[in-house]
């Protein structure tokens, strides 16, 4: 059985930092490629970041892009999201979700993702 648990959400001030993690558990961790996700009220769930099973590439919402930074620990089972300069229109749950297959490369396509956590709540204040 496959288990995500995320961690490290919390309430910041626009400017600040956060660092998100997720440890995984019932499956090959170092197989399958990882990703970050979100989700704000009223609004649909949207990709963040993406990182590959072996951590070589990555990819990321253009809305993110030179603030956010995902990485992975394979001895760990666990990934990161590193959040720099945040935004109120950060403000949402945040996801850690694993793929279905063991494909190379990265997606930010949802349906790819087959697992996910129970999500931890980012609130940044103006």
């Amino acid at each position: 059985q496959v288990q995500l648990v995320e961690s490290g959400g919390g309430v910041v001030q626009a400017g600040g930092s956060l660092r998100l993690s997720c440890v995984a558990s019932g499956r090959t961790f170092s197989v399958y490629g990882m990703g970050w996700f979100r989700q704000a009220p009223g609004k649909e769930r949207e990709f963040v970041a993406a990182i590959s099973k072996s951590g070589d590439s990555n990819d990321y919402a253009d809305s993110v892009k030179g603030r956010f930074t995902i990485s992975r620990d394979n001895a760990k089972n666990m990934v990161y999201l590193q959040m720099n300069n945040l935004k109120p229109e950060d403000t949402a749950v945040y996801y850690c979700a694993m793929r279905r297959n063991s494909y190379s490369g990265t997606t930010g396509i949802t349906a790819n993702y087959g697992y996910w956590g129970q999500g931890t709540q980012v609130t940044v204040s103006s």
